[in-house]
């Protein structure tokens, strides 16, 4: 691959404004703390409290207990409304929390039952512990005043950055008194990372959360207008004597399914049809400590049949939609395997380990899995004394087949979709300083085993490589400047690396340029990238950040990581003003003003836009969004999917969104778009969603979505026969008019803290009526509509453009499906959980009503599927 002089000069100015940013940071100050001096002292005991939300034993009763708590919101800085008192205890294996929450109405206590790490509108306690003392990190523990955990962790310092996938074993107990409410929580050693030391001395921040109220009261504020959180904190001391445990935890489980059929058994006629429909399995997950600091997950054939279905969606782009991580295994703890700036590329996206195979098999009747079998896994994460953070994974996962037959030959076939593969990453961030710098690094891998004759699986690719280094320092209190860089490099049979030339990611076969070419004999492909940002992060009022950054065509990550396209230079600048004092007509509010472009490396403008942004919090704590975007004309060099640049359609497009207070037992939100471009692309959306807790025990939930537009430019097809200004080809559009309705339905019985029923349902129906086609006129051109079309009966579409006769398989669907799940989730023991599991699966590519008429609902849940029933049971077993 060559490179053209006027895009590697851009690569060295982007390099060389990183040097210059980097030089920026001689004057390197720590921010000021709310904290400093605030501190509280937990009592050591021989045998610890009883956990039971009384606080009748011995100890609670000639301790002192802290109770200066000031607020948040409604009115910062001022006292408490009510009386919160809190005081801690220790003993050789937990920290104990006792807590006596009072209250002049305690009738009006928000105790509405949750799921475990769900809080709701629930009136709850939290305790944030900085265990390491870093000032950049915490752990939170909440409970509820209907006695429900909830834990998260700060993997940065900021008060709303959370990570939920944290999961600690630890117990609470509430009781409602005459006077209020009272917590009893026991915090094990074992679940807490610290350093080995003689006495411990950690960050600490309470928090009393009153929905009721509107009231948010803190031990130590952060206030409104500063970014920030463990920096914050003041300090529990007194604890003496406790080292950090191994912690060896082992989790066996055991599982089975039942498969059934709703409608005709796709199998029928094949023969598959006498397959069992039953099956089991058993796995491991294990926890062990290694030394104070590090905390070693392992998992072999782990099991994910509890968590939720991915939604349903239709894409007709080019690029690949990626979705979030549901599994535990791969949540938790997943901040240290990335980059927590979230700044920089994705070189790590867990769903490739264990996700749906890469290749599809063609025949009469296919049946490919849905994923991938991991066979074991295993993460390393923690952080060391001097401020070293690591996290490394490693996992397997073996081939995938799919199973074939055509009707008509009779032939059945194994077709081999991927093999087994193994994937590592490793990350390291180093802290400088106690002013929340970072730099760190990242390097991931990926080895396929692909032998001769192996399916479809020369088409993949052998080795992957990728990594860079990257940093985040804070300049002054106010400041930070960014910077990443970093390469990748991909090996394979010269098929596998001529798909990747090819792919959407960098379109290489591009007729009309000249800075990159598909070389069909290369058997790897490498490349870099590389960015700087710089941003005001604090401040009263004026907020702004500047960014650029680089992705050379050859970068390529989505063997192991994340990426929609290479051969990309962007440039962004953002400025927002915001008001956090409450006034008479708002709580707080904010404008914001962005601009952005983007570039190839032949420094054609693919794209650019002109944002502005607005968002307020009205005195009844409702809040309120919008944004509107302006995109001129550019050059596309991936409308026509490998063919000449066309020219994208200038327009303008809106969003406002509504929502009522975060303290209300009844929430809802709405969200509403409208857009207009040209060429015929206009149209919008609805979303909405509705929580109702209609019993304190129950919550429903509703969330539909309408979308009706008209995108007038979609790509169809590349046909031959096209004149010389597009390079002998026709690359054919059409006007699709979409219509697409989702409705997602949530149901949660909670019947205690430990034992619920939880349903999600999702009815999902789309349609896309394809007219007025037309071909792109020239490299660099817009769109020349056909002068007709027709359909023919054998389902194909007739073109007809002047004297010449087009035809085309008809593009129009009109799809139906209906997913669900419906768990039963019982934590019978400490740790030790059983799930009943019913999921459906259900889908018809071709209903013959509109999605928008009533009868969509039931032809989702009439379309043929599958249904399974699992039984999950594991059992938490503590070694030391």
């Amino acid at each position: 691959m060559v490179l053209r002089p006027a895009m590697s000069r851009s690569v060295l100015v982007l390099a060389a404004l990183s040097v210059l940013l980097l030089g920026s940071l001689s004057a390197h100050a720590q921010p000021s703390t709310a904290g400093e001096g605030r501190r509280l002292e937990a009592v050591r005991v021989e045998q610890g409290p009883r956990v039971d939300g009384v606080l009748d034993d011995e100890i609670w009763r000639r301790i002192p207990f802290t109770s200066d708590f000031t607020q948040k919101e409604p009115e910062q800085g001022k006292p408490s409304t009510l009386r919160t008192e809190v005081a801690f205890v220790y003993d050789a294996e937990a920290l104990y929390v006792g807590a006596r929450m009072a209250s002049d109405k305690p009738e009006d206590i928000e105790t509405v039952m949750t799921r475990r790490d769900e809080s709701g509108s629930a009136e709850r306690l939290i305790i944030s512990l900085d265990t390491y003392r870093d000032r950049r990190t915490a752990y939170s523990f909440a409970v509820t005043a209907a006695g429900v955990r909830v834990d998260w962790y700060h993997p940065q310092d900021h008060e709303y950055v959370r990570d939920s996938s944290y999961s600690p074993v630890w117990e609470a107990r509430t009781t409602q008194t005459s006077e209020g409410w009272v917590a009893e929580l026991r915090i094990p050693f074992s679940q807490l990372r610290f350093n080995a030391a003689e006495q411990q001395v950690w960050g600490l921040n309470i928090n009393r959360y009153m929905p009721r109220r509107n009231e948010d009261t803190f031990w130590v504020v952060v206030p409104r207008d500063v970014t920030g959180w463990s920096s914050h904190f003041g300090e529990l001391t007194g604890i003496r004597g406790v080292a950090p445990s191994r912690r060896i935890e082992v989790v066996p489980y055991l599982a089975g399914d039942l498969q059934a059929f709703s409608g005709a058994n796709p199998r029928v006629g094949t023969p598959f049809e006498s397959r069992a429909p039953y099956s089991g399995r058993a796995g491991l997950d294990a926890k062990i400590g290694l030394g104070p600091n590090l905390t070693l997950d392992a998992t072999v054939n782990p099991d994910f049949g509890q968590v939720d279905a991915d939604p349903a969606q239709v894409n007709l782009t080019a690029f690949e939609i990626f979705l979030q991580e549901r599994r535990p295994f791969f949540t938790e703890g997943s901040q240290l395997l990335n980059n927590s700036s979230g700044y920089g590329p994705a070189y790590f996206y867990s769903r490739r380990v264990g996700g749906s195979p890469r290749l599809s098999a063609s025949a009469d009747f296919v049946e490919s899995p849905r994923a991938s079998t991991i066979w074991g896994a295993a993460k390393l994460t923690g952080r060391l004394s001097s401020g070293l953070s690591l996290g490394a994974l490693g996992a397997f996962t073996g081939d995938a087949f799919a199973d074939t037959y055509d009707f008509s030959s009779g032939v059945q076939d194994r077709v081999k979709l991927d093999s087994r593969t193994g994937f590592g990453v490793l990350r390291a961030q180093q802290e400088l300083g106690p002013g929340g710098s970072v730099v760190g690094a990242t390097a991931t891998t990926m080895y396929r085993h692909i032998g001769r004759g192996q399916g479809l699986t020369w088409l993949l690719t052998r080795e992957a490589y990728s990594g860079g280094a990257d940093f985040r320092l804070r300049v002054g209190s106010e400041y930070f400047v960014s910077g990443y860089a970093g390469g990748s490099l991909v090996r394979g049979d010269a098929a596998a690396i001529t798909r990747l030339q090819e792919s959407s990611a960098r379109f290489f076969q591009r007729p009309d340029q000249s800075y990159v070419r598909v070389d069909p004999e290369a058997t790897a492909l490498s490349g870099y990238t590389l960015g700087a940002k710089v941003e005001r992060v604090s401040g009263e009022h004026w907020l702004w950040n500047a960014s650029a950054n680089a992705l050379s065509p050859g970068f390529e990550l989505n063997d192991v990581g994340r990426l929609n396209t290479a051969d990309d230079l962007d440039a962004r600048l953002g400025l927002t003003y915001r008001e956090t004092n409450p006034g008479r007509l708002l709580r707080n509010w904010q404008l914001g003003l962005a601009a952005a472009s983007n570039w190839n490396y032949g420094l054609t403008r693919q794209s650019s836009e002109l944002v502005l942004t607005g968002a307020a919090t009205f005195p009844n704590f409702w809040a309120g969004e919008f944004r509107v975007t302006y995109l001129p004309r550019a050059l596309s060099d991936s409308l026509t999917r490998g063919g000449p640049l066309m020219r994208t359609a200038q327009g303008v497009d809106g969003e406002i969104s509504l929502e009522n207070s975060f303290n209300d037992t009844t929430r809802w939100n709405v969200t509403g778009a409208l857009w207009s471009f040209e060429q015929g692309s206009h149209g919008g959306f609805v979303s909405a969603g509705l929580t109702l807790q209609p019993h304190r025990r129950l919550r429903l939930g509703l969330e539909p979505a309408v979308f009706l537009y008209t995108d007038g430019m979609q790509y169809v097809d590349t046909l031959e026969g096209g004149g010389p200004g597009t390079f002998g080809k026709r690359y054919v559009f059409g006007s699709v008019q979409r219509r697409e309705v989702a409705l997602r339905l949530r149901a949660n019985l909670f019947l205690s803290p430990d034992l619920s029923i939880e349903a999600y349902a999702e009815p999902f129906a789309s349609s896309g009526s394809f007219s007025g086609f037309g071909e792109l006129e020239r490299a660099g051109g817009t769109l020349r509509r056909y002068g007709s079309f027709s359909r023919s009966a054998d389902g194909g579409v007739e073109l007809v453009d002047g004297d010449a006769s087009l035809r085309l398989d008809d593009p129009d669907f009109n799809l139906r499906s209906f997913r669900s799940n419906v768990v039963l989730r019982w934590e019978w023991r400490l740790g030790s959980t059983l799930f009943l599991v019913w999921q459906q699966d259900r889908s018809t590519p071709s209903a013959r009503t509109d999605p928008l008429s009533p009868r969509f609902l039931g032809d989702a849940l009439t379309s043929p599927g599958g249904h399974t029933f699992a039984l999950k049971l594991s059992w938490w077993f503590p070694a030391g």
